[in-house]
């Protein structure tokens, strides 16, 4: 099994940047492909950006692209979501996933495991 741990979550205001890191214990071998999602109150939860096992596969949604940057490193079983430029639509739980396959998708039920989810404010 793989565990998931999000941090770096906070409040911001509009504009500001933030750095969310991921990082896996447990059989960070098993994992592939890695994501970040967001789930903002009474919305779905939707996909932000995921990397391939190669770095240089990646994958943004239209909303962030130009604004976040993911990035892993494999020494350290870790997963990046650098946010810049932040705006109150950014609000929401972010969670980290992993997958057992390689690449970058942007489907949720790509994902084997999850994290429990680090909290993003951005005030205006």
């Amino acid at each position: 099994q793989v565990q998931l741990v999000e941090s770096g979550g906070g409040l911001v205001q509009a504009g500001d940047s933030l750095r969310l890191s991921c990082a896996a214990s447990g059989h960070p071998d098993l994992i592939n492909g890695m994501g970040w999602f967001r789930q903002a109150p009474g919305k779905e939860r939707e996909f932000v950006g995921a990397i391939g096992r190669s770095t240089t596969d990646t994958n943004y949604a239209g909303s962030v692209r130009g604004r976040f940057t993911i990035n892993r490193e494999y020494f350290k079983n870790t997963l990046y979501l650098q946010m810049n430029n932040l705006k109150p639509e950014d609000t929401a739980v972010y969670y980290c996933a992993a997958a057992r396959w390689g690449g970058s998708s942007p489907l949720a039920h790509d994902y084997n495991y999850w994290g429990q989810g680090t909290q993003v404010t951005v005030s205006s």
